[in-house]
C-alpha cells in the first residue's frame, strides 16, 4: 500500500484534531507532509507533532497558491467557510486531491464551480459529510437499500444541537452570522441534509423551510447585563451562558477551541479579549436558533428536518417509516431499532463504541477518501461532490424559502437558474 502525503491547510479545530491524528494512527497510510496556518502557535504545534520540516510550514494558503510543484498528494482544506472557493479552486488546478471541510461554500455558484473544477483537472474533491461513514448511518442505509422496511414513505430527523453547543458556537463563534460565514442550515445542518438524500436515495424535488433567532437577542438580555461576563453580570447565577461560569466549569472542553493557554490565567485572558467571553444577548450573531425544512423525494416520499438549539443534549433522531417496517434510531444512544410490520418482530442493533469524533465519521471519512484517491477517482462513490452539491442546494433552497415566507423552491429549477448563470 502506498503512503499518501498530505498538505493541511488550516490547523484549527476540524483540521489538527479531526483529521490530522489519522496520519498518527495509521503511519502507514498517510504523512502530514506539509501545514499552512496564519497561528503561530498552532502551526508549531501541527509542526512537531508531525515532525514537518520547516521549509514545509507555511503562514498562508496564499504562500503555496504560488508554488508551481506539488508538495503532496492530498490537501486537506480546513479554513474557514468563506475562504474554501479560492483555496480549493486553486489547488484542484495545481493537481491536489481534496478533502474540503464542510459546507463547501456559502455561495451556491461556488459550489458548482468546485465540481466542474475537480471534473476538468480529473481531481477527487470529497466534502467532510462525515456523517456517511458512521456505523449507525452506514447500517440504516444498508436496511433501506435490503429492502427490509420496503419502500421509504417518510422520513423524520431531528438535529438536537445542545444548548451549550448553539452558544459556543453559533452565539459566540466563527458560524454565528451568516455574512461572515454561512446560514446556520448550511453550516451546521448540511450535514443533514446530505444524510437524508443519502438514505432515500433520490432526488430531492422541493422544499420550502421555517425558522428564526427567537433568544438570542439583544432585547432578551438580564437587566443591567454587561458587554462581558466578566465584568460582574447582576445575572451570573442565573444564567446558564455566563461564559466565566462555564468555561473554567464544565465547558473547559469548549474553551481549547479559543486558546491554547488551557489554565484558567489563559482561559480567562480569552475571555476578556475573544467573543467567548461576551453576553450572548449582546452580539452581532444572526443565525437562526431552531428551523425547520419539509422536502418532497422522486417518486413521492417525504422528509421532515428540525434543528433546534434548545436541547438537553447533542444528539441526532432519526424515525423512517417504509412500506414493510419502520426503523428508529439515537445517535448519542449508538443503536437503531428496527421492527417489521408483518412478523412484529423488533430488531435493536447496539454499535460499538466509535472511535474518533462524529461517531467515528471523522476517522471513516479519511479512511475512504484515501482508498479511492490510491484506486481512482469514483464519481459514483460514496465521496461524490456531485451528491453533495445536489444535497448544498437543499440547504440553499430552505435558507431561499425561510426568507421569502416558506415558499416552496423546486430544486431542478433552481439549479438550472444557477447553472445559467454560471454560463452567462
Amino acid at each position: 500500500m502506498k503512503r499518501m502525503t498530505a498538505l493541511l491547510i488550516g490547523a484549527g479545530d476540524r483540521g489538527a484534531r479531526a483529521y490530522a491524528p489519522y496520519a498518527l494512527d495509521y503511519p502507514h497510510e498517510l504523512k502530514i507532509a506539509a501545514v499552512a496556518e496564519p497561528n503561530n502557535e498552532r502551526r508549531t504545534k501541527l509542526q512537531q507533532l508531525h515532525n514537518i520540516p520547516d521549509e514545509n510550514c507555511y503562514e498562508s494558503w496564499e504562500e503555496i497558491s504560488q508554488l508551481d510543484k506539488q508538495i503532496a498528494d492530498i490537501a486537506i482544506i480546513c479554513t474557514l467557510d468563506r475562504n474554501h472557493f479560492k483555496v480549493t479552486m486553486r489547488a484542484l488546478e495545481q493537481g491536489y486531491h481534496v478533502l474540503l471541510e464542510k459546507p463547501m461554500s456559502p455561495d451556491p455558484f461556488e459550489c458548482i464551480l468546485m465540481e466542474l473544477q475537480a471534473k476538468k483537472y480529473k481531481r477527487q474533491l470529497t466534502i467532510c459529510h462525515v456523517l456517511r461513514y458512521t456505523d449507525f448511518w452506514t447500517a440504516i442505509k444498508k436496511v433501506v437499500s435490503n429492502g427490509d422496511i420496503g419502500e421509504i414513505v417518510s422520513l423524520q430527523l431531528n438535529e438536537n444541537v445542545e444548548i451549550m453547543h448553539m452558544s459556543h458556537s453559533f452565539v459566540r463563534g466563527n458560524w454565528s452570522n451568516k455574512e461572515k460565514s454561512s446560514p446556520m442550515i448550511l453550516q451546521k445542518s448540511c450535514h443533514d441534509m446530505d444524510i437524508i438524500s443519502f438514505v432515500i436515495g433520490k432526488a430531492c424535488k422541493r422544499v420550502s423551510s421555517y425558522g428564526s433567532l427567537m433568544h438570542f437577542k439583544e432585547e432578551n438580555a438580564p437587566e443591567g447585563a454587561p458587554l462581558r461576563c466578566l465584568e460582574g453580570c447582576p445575572a451570573e447565577l442565573e444564567c446558564p451562558f455566563h461564559a466565566g461560569k462555564y468555561y473554567l466549569g464544565e465547558g473547559r472542553g469548549w474553551a481549547k477551541k479559543f486558546t491554547e493557554d488551557h489554565t484558567n490565567e489563559g482561559i480567562i485572558k480569552a475571555l476578556n479579549s475573544t467573543s467567548y467571553g461576551k453576553c450572548v444577548y449582546r452580539l452581532d450573531n444572526n443565525v437562526v436558533d431552531h428551523q425547520v425544512v419539509n422536502m418532497e423525494f422522486e417518486g413521492g416520499a417525504t422528509a421532515t428536518f428540525s434543528m433546534c438549539g434548545f436541547t438537553r443534549e447533542q444528539t441526532r433522531i432519526v424515525q423512517i417509516m417504509g412500506t414493510k417496517g419502520e426503523i428508529r434510531g439515537n445517535m448519542e444512544e449508538n443503536k437503531i431499532s428496527i421492527f417489521d410490520f408483518l412478523t412484529r418482530q423488533e430488531t435493536v442493533i447496539h454499535f460499538d463504541q466509535p472511535v474518533g469524533g462524529h461517531g467515528g465519521g471523522d476517522r471513516g471519512i479519511m479512511r475512504m477518501f484515501l482508498q479511492e484517491v490510491r484506486e481512482g477517482s469514483k464519481q459514483n462513490s460514496v465521496s461524490s461532490v456531485s451528491a453533495s452539491v445536489r444535497s448544498h442546494l437543499m440547504a440553499f433552497a430552505a435558507e431561499n424559502s425561510r426568507l421569502n415566507e416558506g415558499q416552496s423552491i423546486n430544486i431542478d429549477e433552481y439549479y438550472q437558474s444557477l447553472a445559467a448563470g454560471i454560463q452567462a
